[in-house]
């Protein structure tokens, strides 16, 4: 699949320690997505698009922890990107879920649908209108983030080898797939884009 690379953008979502094997919120095989987004972010960085990496970044006392283990404390190892993620070709880092009554899975909004990271105004002002997603998990900050996306008018394109998934429920990352065509998702492969 051809995309102009000076308007569009990658997003990394939330490749953080927690989120994969060994974090307290470890997802199965997370640390797979660093090969494909590190490919992916050196290609733009080449050909003249933007790289953002988003970050949970929660107080000690954050609201999820009640339905989530603690995870992605501000400062701690748990909150570092994994370590052979590459941020070098990085333009932006957008801290998420550092209110503690308010969590974020987008990286457009906060989970109150109103309060905003900042993403869509850093985008629209560099005229980017196509965004690709990948990252940690397919079923809930890739998702959401997807989602906004296309409701701000994106296109949209998840990358299907640099993603992995909570499940939890059972079945939450088929039904995210599901919501991703309803949406109007572009899946691809990595090595498809060019």
């Amino acid at each position: 699949m051809t995309i102009a690379f000076t308007s569009s953008a990658l997003i990394m979502v939330d490749v953080q320690n927690d989120f994969c094997p060994g974090g307290t919120l470890g997802i199965e095989n997370g640390y797979k997505v660093v090969g494909p987004l590190n490919r992916l972010s050196a290609l733009f960085a080449e050909k003249g698009g933007r790289v953002v990496a988003t970050q949970d970044w929660h107080p000690v006392n954050h609201t999820s922890f009640g339905l989530w283990p603690v995870h992605c404390v501000q400062g701690s190892c748990g909150a570092d990107f994994h370590k052979e993620l590459d941020l070098k070709p990085v333009n932006l880092i957008i801290r998420k879920g550092f209110r503690t009554e308010l969590d974020s899975y987008s990286a457009f909004f906060e989970n109150d649908r109103k309060t905003s990271t900042g993403l869509d105004g850093f985008l629209k002002a560099l005229s980017v209108d196509t965004l690709v997603l990948g990252g940690l998990a397919t079923d809930y900050c890739v998702l959401y983030s997807a989602l906004d996306a296309v409701t701000l008018g994106y296109k949209t394109i998840v990358v299907n080898d640099a993603i992995r998934g909570v499940d939890s429920p059972a079945g939450s990352v088929e039904g995210a797939f599901k919501q991703f065509d309803a949406a109007g998702v572009i899946l691809v492969e990595s090595a498809g884009l060019q």
